[in-house]
């Protein structure tokens, strides 16, 4: 073999090797970005407005999959009333709480609530409508479930019209929102 023939069968070989080693970096990249988010992450697109102004309608999320829910969490649930699909709340009420909206002010275990997330357009609307932005209800949470609202509860189908949903429904919590880009936050109220 000729000198020139070596070379040019050694930059093949280098070639070869280099492609070889890309498929297997990606190979393992989709396989770990698979298992992550198959098993400890979800990616989220919200659809609707029942949680503006928090979220609009198109925003991207990451949520946890593996958590216990607090109050003021925003989750994701899988929705009791319509088969395969999901809605975005915020959790109100825990299991054993008894939860009350009368005027606009909310009231856990008989402990008013501040709600700062519920100041905007909407709600003002309502205000100087001289109408209610939240239903008054009272309801006692069961053991295992959870009372959600959307933040635009003039729009919002929640436990208020399904009632509390159980623990197994609650899927993910949002933890980050990174599109669109100009609203990347961690924080939701």
């Amino acid at each position: 073999m000729t000198k020139s023939k070596k070379k040019q069968a050694a930059e093949e070989e280098s070639w070869g090797s280099f492609f070889r080693d890309v498929l297997v970096m990606f190979t393992i990249f989709v396989a770990i970005y698979y298992v992550i988010f198959s098993f400890f992450l979800a990616n989220e697109v919200v659809s609707g407005p029942s949680m503006q102004p928090t979220f609009e309608d198109g925003d991207r999320l990451i949520a946890v999959r593996k958590f216990t829910p607090k109050r003021n969490d925003i989750v994701i649930i899988k929705a009791p009333d319509e088969a395969k699909a999901m809605y975005i709340k915020r959790v109100i009420g825990l299991p054993g709480d008894t939860v009350q909206s009368k005027n606009d002010v909310l009231y856990v275990n008989g402990k008013k609530i501040a709600e700062p997330y519920l100041n905007n357009k909407y709600y003002k609307a309502d205000k100087a409508a001289g109408v209610n932005y939240t239903t008054n209800f009272k309801i006692k949470v069961p053991k295992g479930q959870y009372w959600v609202m959307g933040d635009h509860r003039d729009v919002s189908k929640d436990s208020r019209s399904f009632g509390p949903v159980k623990r197994s429904y609650v899927l993910s919590k949002v933890v980050l929102r990174y599109f669109p880009f100009n609203k990347i936050s961690t924080s939701f109220y």
